[in-house]
């Protein structure tokens, strides 16, 4: 939390006059209120910097509404949009003509209007509803506040907690929901390397997407547009990114940390690797599981591979020791509680654990069982069942189950277990694969399986030595208020607001005598290709085509940035966008609780690659005259 070199999830309108002097030491060549100010609407930086939904960043690249962001971002949207004649995440889309964009179903984007403070108000209702005598808990402040603004501005309100409810702000925006597929480049130049090069550094990714914000029917005419800046940066040269970082959970304590990566993500962590062996071997098996299934996959890899690597670099840089050593300013009652806690409903959680990653997610079958189960007639849960199972594979859902059939009944007690579950395992013994079959052939019985246990089961179960919520808040604010004491300037966890980080382009040094560019270049692709492979196949053409580019692909910065940040506009010290934010190192993994300086990188497109794949490559010179 302290503002050591570059870490810290700046919220935007708390861009003060200590902060823009670090800044502007660090070569940042506007001001403060160049950035943000909500006082002048469409006339600074983050004006055109938006929020999909508040699940990734995109930005405003043109006076009429285009939208850039990640690839990776759009990857359902393509997913739910291809069909068996078209693949719009194998073969790609480009909308050569205006009338050729695609709408689409719920897409949402929120254009950061104000932040208020809100503290004082947030205590003056509570103290309201506890004069009345009325119970009420933070979902009710949020709706009271969230409407009264909503009511008062006409715009979408969202009350946020900063340091477990030691200051709250209130953000306003303006949402936007045409919004319409532009563009995106195949899976296989999108996200050239997959889960081989997931997290690593160097990479090769065209990892970019343009859609386009329409209002009334008309594509929006923007007060302010991000502008593009094709000269290039340096080593060493200022970087910004600014977007909406998801979550972090960085004043955790260290009995926190421990309690994660010791009992619940080594459970996690191996299940879904091995969930991810069965899907990836019918994918590579067979194109048509591929098309069914790779939504699912790349979500589940995706946060598969990030925890792996968390539990690893907490080990590796020690973080549970850096975290006791911050913990003695905190009361001795609060952190013997917490030690208290974790050390006792670790058994339980484990089971739980157990429990979710097989029966509740390790099954892509398990969301039609629960809406089977909450069906008002036989006649709609039969048709629950004919609608979704032609969305899956018979052959990969068996193996899934027989794998989630082995880690549950082989790791939990037998009073967890269900009674007529208990009476499946004792009929088919241990041989899951005959049991799956028999269960997915019954499905009505493959829904009571999955419906039997609840999670209430095993939290009825759980022994509590006191309330884990309120300590963890304790602790939270007590840190927050030792730090404030010592004068350290603090930023709050990232909770899907806006935030600003800053740094510079840099090279990483991930291991004792290991160096890497700060910088990638085509000759990676040409080194990785293999047309054999999946992951590192590429179109032919494209392949054609890379001897008429000559400058980075990828590139690397020190900004502090986690997920939510994905599709962030990487800026220069004037502003320009030089890139887009799409992956973070695997030696930033232990981020989500601690920021290690040196290695904690952003992982980035740069933008000129992104042009020339525009222009040189598809062809699409509407867009390039927008941009221009």
């Amino acid at each position: 939390m302290a503002a050591l070199a570059d870490e810290g999830m700046w919220m935007i309108h708390a861009l003060n006059q200590a902060l823009e002097k670090k800044m502007q030491e660090r070569g940042l060549r506007l001001s403060a209120g160049e950035i943000y100010n909500a006082d002048a609407p469409g006339t600074t930086v983050s004006d055109a910097i938006v929020s999909l939904g508040f699940y990734c960043s995109a930005s405003v690249i043109s006076d009429e509404g285009l939208l850039i962001t990640n690839h990776h971002c759009a990857y359902s949207d393509l997913f739910d949009l291809s069909t068996p004649e078209k693949d719009y995440l194998e073969d790609g889309y480009w909308a050569f003509y205006r009338q050729d964009e695609i709408p689409l179903q719920g897409k949402e984007v929120y254009f950061l209007k104000r932040v208020l403070d809100v503290t004082a108000e947030v205590a003056a209702v509570s103290d309201s509803l506890s004069a009345r005598g009325e119970a009420f808990g933070s979902r009710k402040l949020t709706s009271i506040l969230e409407r009264r603004y909503a009511g008062r501005t006409g715009l979408e309100a969202s009350l946020n907690s900063m340091w477990a409810g030691e200051k709250y702000y209130l953000a306003l925006y303006r949402k936007y929901t045409d919004i319409r597929l532009v563009g995106a480049p195949p899976v296989s130049m999108a996200a050239f390397g997959g889960d081989e090069d997931n997290w690593e550094w160097p990479q090769h990714k065209a990892d970019f997407a343009l859609y386009r914000i329409y209002d009334h029917g008309e594509p929006l005419h923007s007060p302010w547009h991000l502008r593009v800046s094709q000269e290039g940066y340096r080593e060493g040269d200022y970087a910004m990114v600014i977007g909406y970082p998801g979550r972090t959970d960085r004043y955790s304590s260290a009995a926190k940390v421990d309690y994660l990566t010791r009992v619940e993500r080594p459970v996690t962590n191996r299940i879904r690797a091995g969930q991810m062996e069965i899907v990836r071997k019918w994918m590579d098996a067979d194109p048509a599981v591929r098309g069914k299934y790779s939504d699912w996959f790349f979500s589940l890899s995706n946060v598969q591979e990030m925890q792996e690597g968390e539990v690893q670099c907490v080990e590796r840089f020690r973080v549970v020791d850096e975290k006791r050593a911050l913990e003695k300013d905190i009361p001795s009652d609060i952190l013997k509680g917490l030690a208290d806690e974790y050390a006792a409903i670790g058994p339980i959680e484990r089971e739980k654990t157990y429990y979710r990653e097989t029966i509740v997610r390790g099954m892509r079958i398990t969301p039609t069982m629960l809406r089977m189960s909450n069906a008002k007639t036989p006649e709609a849960r039969d048709e629950i069942y004919r609608r979704d199972i032609g969305a899956l594979d018979a052959r990969v859902e068996k193996d899934l189950i027989a794998y989630s059939l082995s880690e549950y009944f082989g790791n939990l007690p037998a009073e967890v277990v269900g009674h007529r579950q208990d009476s499946l395992r004792k009929a088919f013994d241990s041989d899951w694969k005959a049991m799956a079959a028999y269960l997915w052939d019954h499905p009505l019985e493959l829904m009571d399986f999955v419906t039997e246990v609840k999670i209430t089961d095993f939290n009825n179960r759980e022994q509590h030595t006191g309330d884990l919520t309120e300590l963890q808040r304790r602790y939270t604010r007590a840190l927050y208020h030792a730090r404030e004491a010592q004068g350290i300037v603090q930023y709050p966890d990232a909770n899907s607001t806006m935030r600003l980080t800053y740094g510079v382009v840099t090279s990483l040094d991930p291991w004792d005598a290991v160096h890497t560019s700060w910088y990638s270049t085509t000759r990676g692709l040409r080194e990785k290709y293999d047309p054999a492979q999946h992951d590192f196949a590429l179109p032919a053409d494209f392949v054609a085509a890379l001897d008429r580019y000559d400058g980075p692909v990828n590139f690397i910065t020190d900004n502090d940035i986690t997920g939510g940040n994905s599709g962030s506009p990487v800026l220069d010290a004037y502003g320009r966008l030089i890139g887009l934010a799409f992956d973070g190192n695997k030696e930033s993994l232990a981020s989500d609780v601690s920021y290690t300086p040196d290695y904690n990188k952003c992982v980035c497109v740069d933008i000129r690659y992104v042009l020339w794949i525009l222009r040189d490559y598809v062809g699409l010179e509407r867009v390039m005259k927008e941009l221009e």
